[in-house]
């Protein structure tokens, strides 16, 4: 019972979050909202790892080791090494993982929306400069 409690307020929060940080139009209170949320969200997951899923067994998935399985025997015909065997190797535990730039992002969120907006006012895609912005002009051809 207690993992369940943990687990809806979890969700709660994770929802009341992602309502705040997604909004188009933020205020004083909304951004110390969302900063108060995410420090509440941080505590709530980490309980959750630490209390919640450790009472739990978890593995990968077969499709996981199979996966696993075909890049190690492709690895081992590229090394052409006949010592390595691919054979299937028991489902390797799994643990929630905290320390991935997803989740360690969230902590910036507050501050970015102080400083460049919100989050659908601005792209993260990636710009690649044109040819011609980089070569200097003495370089070009002249035709004709």
């Amino acid at each position: 019972m207690p993992h369940n409690k943990r687990l809806l307020k979890l969700l709660y929060r994770t929802a009341e979050w992602h309502g705040f940080a997604k909004l188009r139009v933020h205020t004083q209170s909304t951004l110390d909202r969302l900063e108060w949320l995410t420090n509440e969200l941080g505590c709530l997951m980490r309980g959750f790892r630490n209390l919640t899923c450790s009472k739990f067994e978890t593995k990968a998935l077969d499709r996981e080791v199979e996966v696993q399985m075909r890049a190690q025997k492709r690895r081992a015909q590229s090394a052409k090494s006949s010592g390595v065997s691919a054979s299937k190797s028991a489902q390797r535990k799994k643990i929630l993982n905290l320390f991935t730039p997803k989740f360690h992002a969230l902590g910036d969120y507050v501050h970015n929306i102080r400083m460049f907006g919100t989050t659908d006012s601005y792209s993260t895609q990636l710009v690649w400069i044109s040819c011609c912005h980089c070569t200097p002009i003495y370089s070009y051809k002249c035709v004709g």
